[in-house]
């Protein structure tokens, strides 16, 4: 926070809400773009049959923007772009005004869905075969990050400790985080030691490694984690994550739901258990998010 400080010191308050605005609308126009792509440009569902260096043998699509990929993985991207284009970037768009204005339950939704588009975009340009669109997917993925430090630098935590009322549910985000931090470490782990115990395995869908299971044990269970305790102690820091890590929390669990839909709809048979498991955590998300910003009577940043 202190180098973004003295990065944007001198900058005075109409130029500071200009960008306020201007990076994050940044970063909603280029998700725009990658998710159309992928969405409209996907290829004509065209495949060949292969064998992983592992030895797995899956379908891999040969065109469109997403080709090299295993099938299966284009089908999953395909419903996370929809929610991307759909819900993720008109609900950024909508902050907009009220980030100009400093509002402060504006400034706290933008920076949750700047916190999606960042690390969707991350695990994009580290999963997806190398193609067309890899330079787009990092420069999402950096446009976001920078305007969700810079909206976070902006937020004074007295002033939303003081604006936060009585019924601000951080006990039950607490026991969100929480139960979300051990839902993935039990999935993700029994998923890894799987894979470990063949050698293969069809998670694997032909990549080397297993990217989202490293990004989300390595940053959102922590974050998750840290969360749960802050919340529980109610610090002002934690009401700070709270109110952001529930719309991130919303949005990457519908996300996950669009995408599990998506891949029924290609191949004509679904994961249930996490289906469930995420339907449940956006609707818990929606639920808590909805009491959260209920209860944010602070509008003014600063």
């Amino acid at each position: 926070m202190y180098l973004v400080y003295i990065a944007f010191g001198g900058i005075n308050m109409k130029s500071d809400r200009v960008l306020s605005v201007v990076i994050p609308m940044s970063a909603a126009l280029l998700a725009t773009a990658a998710a159309i792509a992928g969405v409209f440009f996907r290829g004509d569902g065209n495949y060949v049959s292969v064998t992983s260096v592992r030895g797995e043998t899956y379908d891999m699509a040969v065109n469109g923007v997403y080709a090299n990929n295993a099938l299966r993985v284009v089908a999953e991207g395909v419903g996370w772009d929809i929610f991307t284009l759909a819900i993720a970037v008109p609900a950024l768009l909508f902050t907009l005004p009220g980030v100009y204005r400093n509002a402060m339950r504006a400034r706290l939704f933008a920076i949750g869905i700047l916190g999606y588009l960042s690390y969707q975009y991350l695990m994009y340009a580290l999963t997806w075969a190398f193609g067309p669109l890899f330079l787009l997917f990092i420069a999402v993925q950096t446009v976001s990050l920078v305007a969700l430090v810079y909206l976070l630098a902006r937020i004074d935590l007295p002033s939303l400790a003081a604006g936060i009322g009585k019924h601000f549910p951080a006990r039950g985000m607490a026991l969100l985080s929480g139960l979300m931090a051990l839902l993935l470490t039990g999935m993700w782990v029994t998923r890894i030691l799987e894979v470990l115990k063949h050698d293969s395995g069809p998670e694997l869908f032909g990549m080397t490694t297993m990217t989202v299971q490293a990004l989300d044990l390595g940053i959102v269970v922590p974050l998750a984690l840290f969360t749960a305790v802050l919340a529980w102690r109610r610090r002002p820091s934690g009401y700070l994550l709270c109110s952001v890590v529930v719309v991130k929390s919303f949005a990457m669990a519908a996300a996950i739901c669009a995408m599990l839909l998506s891949a029924w709809a290609v191949e004509g048979a679904v994961e249930l258990p996490p289906l469930i498991i995420f339907a449940a955590a956006a609707v818990a998300s929606a639920w808590l998010g909805a009491r959260m910003y209920a209860n944010i009577g602070m509008d003014i940043v600063e």
